[in-house]
């Protein structure tokens, strides 16, 4: 017998800009993209072709922007949160909701209310679930571009007989940290303010990757966790992927100059791609808390 599987539908990438416009402290830009993910009893649409259930993906681009005229824009958890609630209880066929953003940053010019720089900055994200009563935030960062020019090493490692890569105790280690973290409770609860912790574990991620001196990308992937988890206490697990950006040194021998750890060549492909999950030893793991495919 074949039988309709798991699934969803919605509308993504709806692009926002919002300018929230103050004569005293100028204006505030964010800039976002917004996807939404909804499921439910839809199978009449699949199987006959019935669209009573059917939200349109249009109606739901609309409301994106009907939202942000009407409640604003905040912190992206906030907004995201109120959007996904939005259709679970408007919608009889809908019992899921998943609404990702992603947030570019801008930087107000000096001296400026109301002129911006696009900042070179990481993407950041949230994406929050919401099923009847409960809801869950998974938020995070994608493109953290980082580099330590020293205090990296690589050695010991295993060998056989395809190896060539040689030992260093003196290296470049750079990545762009992917992060995504689970909140260990969802609102309704005491949350947090976003935006500031947001800022906190970022900041947390920098100051693990610049203060450890790392053996392997993946010690430095632990460090990174670990100090996330330590510093901000609702984040109950963070999962890394962190891929190698190979630095080489260029050899400069046949042109009778010598390279003195100032010259290299940044390889782009192929690349070492270290990924992990930290985590509380007490925490529920996520497919107890949420549908895994839509916490994570």
């Amino acid at each position: 017998m074949i039988v309709l599987g798991a699934n969803r539908y919605g509308k993504a990438e709806v692009r926002l800009v919002h300018v929230t416009r103050s004569e005293v402290d100028g204006h505030t830009l964010r800039d976002l993209s917004v996807s939404v993910a909804l499921s439910g009893a839809l199978e009449a649409t699949h199987l006959t072709g019935d669209n009573t259930a059917v939200l349109t993906t249009d109606a739901q681009k609309n409301t994106v922007f009907a939202f942000a005229a009407e409640h604003g824009v905040a912190a992206i958890e906030d907004f995201a949160s109120l959007l996904a609630r939005h259709f679970v209880t408007t919608q009889d066929a809908i019992t899921t909701a998943r609404v990702s953003v992603e947030e570019y940053g801008w930087e107000r010019i000096a001296d400026t209310g109301h002129s911006f720089a696009r900042s070179g900055r990481e993407v950041r994200t949230t994406m929050v679930t919401v099923t009847g009563e409960q809801s869950w935030v998974v938020s995070g960062l994608r493109d953290l571009v980082l580099l330590n020019s020293a205090g990296s090493e690589f050695w010991g490692f295993a060998r056989d007989g395809y190896t060539t890569l040689a030992e260093t105790s003196d290296r470049i280690l750079a990545t762009a940290v992917n992060a995504r973290w689970r909140y260990a409770a969802a609102p309704p609860w005491d949350a947090p303010h976003w935006d500031d912790t947001y800022l906190t574990a970022r900041e947390a991620l920098l100051t693990a990757f610049a203060r450890t001196h790392s053996y392997s990308l993946q010690q430095t992937l632990y460090a990174m966790g670990k100090e996330v988890l330590e510093t901000v206490s609702p984040i109950a697990e963070i999962r890394l992927s962190l891929p190698n950006k190979h630095h080489f040194e260029v050899d400069m021998s046949p042109f009778g100059l010598a390279n003195k750890g100032e010259v290299y060549y940044a390889a782009d492909r192929p690349y070492g791609l270290i990924e992990g999950t930290v985590l509380r030893d007490d925490t529920a793991p996520a497919d107890d808390t949420a549908p895994a495919d839509e916490a994570w």
